[in-house]
């Protein structure tokens, strides 16, 4: 398809109805080893939820929704990954809230990088309660081709800083499979070795990136409990792999905190960028 007839899927729009359902966050917390939240969502957990479950014939090859529908038809990119976001959190979203969410195709842009073409789809969702506003967000989701190296050598960031916070932990395949099960991602890349080696190329199970920067909200959390997120972006670099030890950092700068996650040699996964209100 080419990129005239992508731009025909700019400006489409879907709703969406949801609950947030005390036993989607209880299994979060379970899966992140941490307690439960009493009274809202922590940032980005809303991520569990408008889960789209299909029929098992209507799945790809890759796992995911045979592509069509909402999104545009990217048929010849087989790699689909979530590129990065930025959040506006408005208000709290309460445990057990009904939620409605509006969706919207801002944007296609088709161009090319190493790898080969690219197709870069921007998303718009509101999310709203019964009392109003409470997320605004910007969905960055990239299709890219086979050909080329899955992954590519990456220089280590620089030391960071001496007032920089931080922890390491280590994804396993268990916290891969079980975050993937909550937030109805059934992307192959994340549980099946066979595949994500001998299909897509990758040396191992990969960690999702919204996994990545929802490790890095909680981080924040744990340095600043009593602080909220007002404003909170992310964008993915270069994949981390399940089985590799993740080094989660965050560290001010000006009135912001920059976070990221680097591999083992150092090279950051994922950075974001956080403002507290």
């Amino acid at each position: 398809m080419s990129e005239t007839s992508y731009q025909s899927y700019v400006g489409r729009g879907e709703t969406a109805e949801d609950t947030v359902s005390p036993h989607l966050v209880r299994g979060l917390a379970a899966a992140l080893d941490i307690a439960p939240p009493e009274h809202s969502l922590p940032p980005l957990w809303h991520w569990m939820l408008f889960q789209t479950w299909v029929p098992a014939s209507q799945i790809g090859p890759d796992g995911h929704p045979r592509r069509g529908g909402f999104l545009p038809p990217v048929h010849d990119l087989p790699r689909r990954m979530w590129a990065g976001g930025r959040l506006d959190f408005l208000a709290d979203i309460p445990l057990g809230a009904r939620l409605h969410r509006r969706s919207t195709i801002l944007a296609i842009r088709e161009t090319s990088g190493g790898s080969g073409p690219l197709v870069f789809v921007t998303l718009r969702h509101e999310i709203a309660t019964e009392a109003g506003p409470a997320i605004v967000e910007e969905q960055d989701i990239v299709y890219r081709g086979a050909e080329g190296a899955a992954v590519k050598p990456a220089a280590a960031a620089p030391e960071a800083p001496s007032s920089a916070f931080g922890r390491t932990l280590t994804p396993d395949p268990v916290l891969l499979f079980r975050y993937s099960a909550l937030t109805g991602n059934g992307h192959r890349i994340h549980y099946d070795l066979d595949y994500v080696t001998r299909v897509e190329g990758y040396p191992g199970l990969i960690v999702h990136g919204p996994l990545q920067a929802t490790l890095l909200a909680d981080l924040l959390r744990r340095e600043m409990p009593d602080r909220r997120v007002a404003r909170f972006s992310f964008r993915g670099q270069r994949p981390a792999f399940a089985g590799a030890p993740l080094r989660l950092l965050g560290h001010r700068e000006g009135a912001n905190i920059r976070l990221e996650s680097r591999d083992p040699a150092a090279a950051v996964c994922m950075s974001a960028e956080a403002a507290l209100a």
